[in-house]
């Protein structure tokens, strides 16, 4: 169990287990009811007039969520400041990758669903990668995958993360309440003092980090940008080339929220959001083909193609020790949109029976996606192929 839990795999076979649960539980009749009433039990007040009473779906999706988010954010800053995209030239080639990587996927989906209307809303549902998942993925093909690989595949979901970051902001915030978000500005700016202050402790940071997820609930902006908000305050030590360093807050919060975030955070989102009944939904709707093709095609498409291009052109390596054929596989595996896929189409669409077309497409274009690119990988040749 200890070496199950410390692999790198874990994590994402948690979350596939707790996916392949859901959708047991929503498509077998003796369970169908039951499951439907657990992810949609009213556990809680009403905390908002736009969300209505807490249910655990409400309570996972932007609470516990907010936690998923303040994790991704420390991973951003730490990899910013004090990893592997710290320098300039270690940027530019995840940054074009991911950008394609998004772009590419929005562009294949409005092609296939921009003549459907009401469609157009979710373009950027098949424009995410999941770390998590595409790790596990490639962990499970061990020392096949040269550690480059890992490496340029973490880089890029990072950079990934922080677009779709962005587009939650900036796309699917609905009408502001004015006043709660000056009182979180009020909060981010307390945080930000505290961190130029030099205070170390973690509580004073837990406290305040409560307060502005709950002004930004109440404020129109989606609750879980608290959490990436949040980690940009969080005091860092760096320590380059070196283990990290036991008095670096960002990195104790780090550790701690790690092991909460992918055994339980995420496996648990998964269950709540990942089960829809397969007869209700048609898999050759505009909505699911349109993401599936964006998954599928349009992430391999925009990841490989903005890599050929630029090592091409001399603007950036290849990862070393990699072929041709193994960075096309880990192009695949940037397909696999589940988690953060799964939390924008909840944003981008409010009628179920789209949500749940939107589901079956994620899942579908994820699991093509993760196969693909497992056997690519497991079978690739590690010579160098020129193109």
């Amino acid at each position: 169990m200890r070496d199950f839990l410390e692999s790198e795999a874990s994590g994402g076979i948690l979350l596939i287990g707790a996916a392949l649960l859901a959708l047991i539980a929503a498509n077998l009749p003796a369970t169908r009811d039951a499951y439907a009433l657990f992810v949609h039990a009213t556990t809680g007040p009403e905390l908002t007039p736009k969300l209505g009473p807490m249910t655990v779906h409400l309570w996972v999706n932007d609470g516990l969520m907010a936690l998923f988010f303040l994790l991704v954010g420390l991973e951003i800053k730490r990899e910013v400041i004090d990893g592997q995209l710290a320098r300039p030239a270690d940027r530019r080639l995840p940054i074009v990758a991911a950008a394609a990587g998004m772009a590419a996927p929005a562009l294949i989906y409005l092609a296939i669903t921009g003549g459907t209307p009401g469609l157009s809303h979710g373009w950027a549902i098949p424009a995410a990668t999941d770390i998590a998942f595409a790790i596990g993925v490639l962990a499970l093909l061990g020392s096949r995958a040269p550690s480059s690989l890992k490496l340029f595949l973490t880089t890029v979901a990072i950079v990934d993360d922080m677009g779709a970051v962005a587009i939650i902001a900036a796309v699917y915030t609905e009408a502001l309440n004015l006043a709660a978000l000056a009182g979180a500005a009020v909060v981010l700016a307390a945080m930000i003092a505290m961190n130029r202050l030099g205070v170390k402790r973690l509580w004073p940071y837990g406290i305040a980090f409560v307060a502005l997820w709950y002004l930004v609930l109440l404020s129109g902006v989606h609750a879980t940008i608290a959490g990436v908000l949040a980690a940009m305050t969080i005091p860092i030590k760096r320590t380059p080339g070196a283990p990290d360093a036991e008095d670096s807050p960002l990195h104790r919060l780090e550790h701690a929220l790690h092991p909460w975030v992918a055994y339980a955070i995420v496996p648990l989102f998964g269950f709540v959001n990942a089960g829809v009944a397969f007869g209700h939904s048609p898999l050759f709707a505009p909505l699911p083909l349109g993401i599936v093709a964006g998954l599928f095609l349009g992430k391999q498409l925009g990841v490989f193609g903005a890599v050929w291009a630029t090592v091409r052109l001399g603007w950036t390596a290849k990862p070393p020790g990699a072929s041709w054929a193994q960075i096309y596989g880990v192009a695949l595996l940037c397909g696999i949109g589940f988690t953060m896929s799964l939390f924008i189409g909840g944003l981008a669409f409010r009628r179920p029976e789209m949500i749940d077309e939107a589901k079956i497409g994620i899942l579908c274009g994820s699991l093509l996606s993760a196969l693909a690119g497992w056997l690519v990988l497991r079978f690739a040749d590690r010579r160098r192929v020129p193109i």
